[in-house]
């Protein structure tokens, strides 16, 4: 059969010569046999009944651009880019690029591929990581999109304890819990006397960004907690703000600001106040409950320095830019003590000082402490600054702190 016009031209029209008489065939009366009865078709000799077919259709030219492929959770992947989570260059994913990998301590969190062996999503057996992890990665998509987190109940803490974890709070309550907890506090302190510098003492780093050992307070223990006293729990806040993406985008990490504005007069977290009482002496409430947790902070941060100088017998500064951040300053000159081209870390620690210090750091490592647990931080504060008042001859009540 001969077909005018170029080869587009005569492929298009047999295309649909074709399609024309398929449709002649389906419309042809069926085959009879002797008598007019139908004739017995063999099944095997006969193909499957097969649905009217389209005739086929050269797809539009290109060329293509990435841009007009519609991609449905763009948005969402654009989000995340752009936050903190995605950023491989940031000191929380790219502290080990010299080393070229992550150790297994450290893994868990601070890689994707970490946090899913950890939690034996990758197939393995959960629990922690034997062997370090390379560098490069982030907290990815298959980090809080795994469909095996649905499984998890539960999370760690690290006083060991085992804590009720919905699937949508598992990443935020694994890698946001901290690496430390009042019972490692108690434990290097317990039966030492309370105002005697001890060289097995040394700093204990809470760690950093620990919005959920905040949140958790006194059910998870992770500050440390005075005998006798009691701590405020988990921070529910109001009934449907209860988790992590109540405040937080996930994606792109940013505060829910406008969702402040249901029950509060202001978006500006630092602003509200959530107490018709001053915590810190001053009488203001009408400054943010943030105020009240600074000013505790300060004055705990002051009396501790004052302690290590009067009463350990070595003046001590903190250098938030360097572990272990808290260094000597034997001369009192304002800067760290170096011996070999080094900052000396602070040597001349007390059970008392320790416990002060750990506390003022745990409520300093959670910038957003004053939405995510005021009440646990200004605890922490108030019974840190009380026990220092004592061998500081501090009038305690004078200060007209609540708790």
């Amino acid at each position: 059969m001969h077909l005018p016009g170029g080869p587009l031209a005569q492929l298009l029209a047999l295309t649909l010569a074709l399609g024309a008489q398929a449709a002649l065939a389906q419309d042809a009366p069926p085959t009879v046999g002797a008598g007019g009865a139908p004739a017995v078709i063999d099944p095997a000799e006969t193909p499957a009944t097969q649905p009217s077919q389209t005739p086929w259709v050269i797809p539009p030219s290109g060329p293509f651009s990435p841009q007009s492929i519609p991609v449905p959770n763009a948005d969402e992947i654009a989000a995340w880019a752009r936050s903190a989570h995605a950023n491989p260059t940031s000191e929380s994913f790219s502290h080990w690029n010299e080393q070229g990998e992550i150790p297994p301590v450290c893994a868990n969190c601070h890689s994707g591929i970490g946090f899913r062996a950890y939690h034996g999503l990758d197939g393995g057996e959960p629990g922690p990581l034997r062997d370090p992890v390379p560098t490069g990665g982030v907290v990815d998509c298959g980090t809080c999109h795994n469909p095996g987190l649905a499984q998890i109940s539960e999370v760690a803490l690290p006083n060991g304890m085992m804590h009720p974890a919905p699937s949508g709070e598992v990443t935020c309550l694994t890698c946001h819990q901290g690496r430390a907890s009042g019972a490692q506090v108690e434990a290097a302190t317990a039966g030492k006397d309370d105002d005697l510098p001890d060289p097995t003492l040394s700093f204990i780093n809470p760690h950093y960004a620990i919005a959920a050992a905040s949140w958790l307070g006194g059910y998870g223990a992770l500050g440390y907690h005075y005998p006798g006293r009691d701590y405020a729990g988990r921070f529910l806040h109001a009934a449907p703000v209860a988790t992590c993406n109540s405040c937080h985008e996930p994606h792109s990490l940013e505060v829910a600001e406008a969702s402040c504005l249901t029950c509060h007069q202001t978006g500006e977290a630092s602003q509200i106040r959530i107490a018709r009482q001053s915590y810190d002496g001053s009488g203001d409430t009408a400054k943010g409950i943030h105020a009240d947790i600074a000013a505790n902070a300060a004055r705990l941060l002051a009396m501790a320095q004052d302690y290590a100088a009067t009463v350990a017998g070595t003046p001590m500064i903190y250098d938030a830019a360097r572990h272990p951040f808290f260094f000597a300053d034997a001369n009192g000159d304002g800067l760290a003590d170096q011996r070999d081209g080094a900052s000396v870390p602070y040597g001349s620690w007390t059970p008392r000082l320790l416990r002060a210090a750990y506390n003022w750091k745990f409520v300093n490592a959670d910038p957003g402490i004053h939405v995510h647990n005021p009440p646990y931080a200004l605890q922490l504060l108030h019974d840190s600054i009380e026990d220092l008042s004592g061998p500081l001859n501090v009038d305690f009540e004078a200060l007209g702190m609540l708790r």
